[in-house]
Formats: structure tokens, sequence, C-alpha cells
């Protein structure tokens, strides 16, 4: 089994474990990050300054805490894949990269190891693979995850009309409340995975399941970043291990879950406004009753936000995202290590006791 695969492998499970321990984050963060509220409207709304474990009691009250892991199923089949893709693609093109040094080398080029330049475009092809097949399993993940909160603001919508209507006298007080009653009574419509695909499909069509490609392929620099924060770190644990002459350079698990932090904070920091843009393209529009608040595109979504919502709504959520990915990417960092370690240990005891080749 080569590297790759091992390495593969280990990133799809530590992707899984960090998935089901903060999805319940992730799935609140990707609220914040869809709400939309106009600059005029934005003092009536409690939601939006709502704290994240106010919002997260305010989910399990009214969805209980079912509503907290919508779209999980889809979202472990999507980390288990992009991670193992990613990790797969990744190490196939760093040990080209580092092969390529080794041989630039020999030829009395370079000290034989990567740069920080290397590893960013390693990390980038690695990551644009993983974005171009597995971006139909996210649309559904983010339309899942935000469908109460779309059917919520289409009621709101037609209690308003309903108030319309009694206004202008077309609708009498009697009619109203029963009207109103009817409207609260309706519970959100059962929202799977095949009713996702078959509502991006006939919204879009096929290529509705690529929607906010373009930010997420700009957001290829955010592993990039992180990977290069991350490598970067290792090696100067190892040098300096190294330097002083130590029995092992071996970098500890408790290690790697900070340096694995620190890559992932100084990502998240960078790109979340992309992040902000992706989730509202691939959310339902009908998430705002607004009309400018619907978007069409990657520049229609940044021209309305920055117009209707001001530059602070590129940083919706923010904190809950860097505590939910950097606590992810730790964990991932550690588990995959770990278990990069653990196949590489079973793989030499199955290679040592496998009896020899017959000549």
């Amino acid at each position: 089994m080569s590297n790759a695969v091992v390495n593969g492998l280990a990133g799809a499970g530590g992707g899984i474990i960090a998935q089901i321990i903060t999805y319940p984050l992730q799935s609140v963060n990707t609220r914040q990050q869809t709400e939309r509220i106009a600059k005029k409207s934005q003092g009536s709304s409690s939601s939006s300054s709502a704290g994240t474990l106010v919002q997260i009691l305010q989910v399990i009250k009214s969805e209980g805490l079912g509503g907290l892991y919508s779209g999980l199923k889809p979202s472990l089949l999507g980390t288990a894949t992009s991670q193992g893709i990613y990790y797969y693609f990744y190490q196939v093109f760093k040990n080209k990269a580092e092969s390529m040094a080794a041989a630039n080398k020999r030829k009395g080029r370079g000290d034989g190891t990567l740069g920080m330049f290397s590893w960013l475009v390693v990390a980038a092809l690695a990551g644009s693979l993983n974005v171009l097949l597995t971006n139909p399993i996210w649309v559904l993940v983010t339309r899942m995850q935000t469908h109460t909160q779309a059917e919520r603001k289409i009621m709101e919508a037609k209690k308003e009309a309903l108030l319309r209507e009694s206004s202008e006298g077309s609708l009498t007080g009697s009619s109203l409340h029963d009207k109103l009653c009817e409207l609260d009574s309706v519970k959100p419509n059962p929202y799977g995975t095949l009713h996702a695909a078959y509502e991006v499909y006939n919204e879009a069509g096929i290529l509705g399941f690529w929607k906010g490609i373009i930010p997420t392929l700009i957001m290829v620099c955010n592993p990039s970043i992180q990977f290069m924060i991350y490598e970067s770190s290792i090696k100067h644990l190892k040098a300096k291990r190294a330097d002083k002459k130590q029995n092992s350079t071996k970098v500890t698990a408790l290690e790697v879950f900070l340096v694995g932090a620190i890559a992932k904070l100084g990502a998240t920091v960078t790109t979340y406004p992309l992040l902000v843009v992706k989730s509202r393209l691939q959310a339902k529009q009908e998430i705002s009753t607004n009309n400018s608040l619907r978007y069409s595109g990657t520049m229609d979504a940044i021209v309305k936000m920055i117009h209707y919502e001001g530059l602070s709504s590129f940083y919706k959520g923010m904190s809950t995202k860097i505590v939910q990915s950097v606590f992810a990417a730790s964990v991932l960092f550690m588990i995959k290590e770990e278990l990069v370690n653990l196949f590489s240990l079973l793989l030499l005891t199955m290679s040592k006791s496998s009896p020899p080749p017959i000549k």
C-alpha cells in the first residue's frame, strides 16, 4: 500500500471523527452565515446578534437535538470523500515535489527540501481536485443545514402578506386569526438528501450542484495557507531537535494538535469572507424574503452584500467558525497522524509475518 493511500485513508478517518464532534457548531455557523438582514432592519433582529450557545439552545427548543445534526449523513460522506481525496492527492503531489527537490540537489541546485511556495502549490493542486469532485455533496449539506431557516422565512413572508391584507380591509379579524393559527401549526416538511438533490436539480439543473464553485475554488488557498503553516512549523520543530542532537525528532500528538490549531486559525481568518459567500450561494434563496438579498452569482452576491448589509456581513458567525474549524482541524491532524503511524506499523508487521516468495 502506497503512502498516498495510507494518508488518504487516515485523512478520511480523522475527518469523520472531527466532523462528528464539531458538527453542531458547523450547523449553527452555516445558519449564521446565510442570515440576511439589510442595514435598515438590523436593529430589529435579535437572531443575528444572538450568541452561538443561545442559537444552539434555540435550535434544540424548536427542532430538537436532531436539528443540530441536519445533513450529518451527507456531511460525513462529504468529509470522508473530501479528506480522502485531498490527502491522497496531497501526498502524491508532495512525493513528486520532494523527488524533484532531491533531483535538483544532486544537480547542485537547492538543499533538497521544499520551500513555502512548493507547499502552497502542492496544497492548491490537491485542493482544486478535491473541490471539483466533492462540491455537489457540500451543496446538499448546506441546503439541509439551512432548510428550517428557509422554511421559517417563507412562513414569515406569508404572515406579512396576511397582515397587509388585514390592514387593507380585505381580511376580517377572525379570518386573520384563523389563518395565522393555521400557519403557526405548520411544521417544516421532512427534508432528506434525495429531496435536497431533487430541489437543486429543479432550480438550476445539473450545474446547480456546482453552485458556489468560484469562491470555493478561490478558497483552495485556505488549506494551502493551513498546510504551508503546518508543514513549515513541523519542519522547524524537527530541525530544532536535530540541532540539539535529541534522540528523537518525532513530533508528539499534542504538538501536532497545537500546530494544527495555529495553522487552521491563520487560514480561517484569511479566507472567511469567501466561505460566507459560498454558503449564501448554496443555500435556498428563499432564506431571504427581500429580493435584493437573493443572488444570481458570486459577483452579484458580493456587490449586494456590500451595498445592502455592509462589510460586516462577510464576517457573520466568524467566532463560531474559528472555534469549530480550529478544533476540528486540530483533532483531524492529530488523529490522522496517529492513524498513519498505526497503518504503517500494521503494514510493517504484515510484511514481516508473510512467507518469503517461492523461487
